[in-house]
């Protein structure tokens, strides 16, 4: 009886040890969120016209446009806008993703991170860069692709990002 005892007691520590160590692991939450709110990125378009920045979640914070971007033709512009704000908005949310990493990556076995790229390269048609790693002019990116009227009613319970 003492043996089961004694297993029994192991097993209630390892058990407490566990739950430390996810009290310790959920205790960086609200240091997470702070960090995921001041996050940044910026990307510039490879002529220097236009300027975007982006927050959390991808939020578009700021679009700054130069004299010479007055004389750049319309259709142009706008596609040059759209491109900026497109990696402006990838490396935010590669950023956030990377928090997340941090906080919760080890604990649950996920690489949000990598998650992140492959979804990005699966919607835009590109290689998205790292997030550590200096911009780079993009190739011009394909139309994504929207979904066919009856894909509306997809409520199924299998992942979000696909695999091909």
């Amino acid at each position: 009886m003492s043996a089961q005892m004694d297993e029994l007691i192991a097993q209630f520590e390892n058990f407490r040890s566990k739950v430390r160590q996810a009290e310790a692991r959920f205790a960086g939450v609200g240091d997470m969120q702070e960090r995921v709110a001041r996050l940044e990125s910026t990307a510039t378009s490879p002529d220097g016209t236009v300027t975007v920045v982006a927050g959390a979640g991808g939020t578009v914070t700021d679009l700054r446009l130069t004299a010479g971007a007055t004389r750049v033709e319309p259709g142009q512009l706008a596609a040059t806008i759209m491109a900026t704000i497109r990696r402006a908005v990838a490396g935010a949310v590669q950023q956030q993703a990377g928090i997340v990493d941090d906080a919760f990556g080890d604990s649950f076995g996920v690489d949000v991170s990598a998650q992140v790229r492959e979804a990005q390269t699966e919607a835009f048609g590109t290689v998205a860069p790292e997030p550590a790693s200096d911009p780079q002019p993009r190739q011009p990116s394909r139309p994504v692709r929207r979904p066919a009227a009856d894909d509306d009613d997809d409520f199924g319970q299998g992942p979000i990002l696909r695999r091909s």
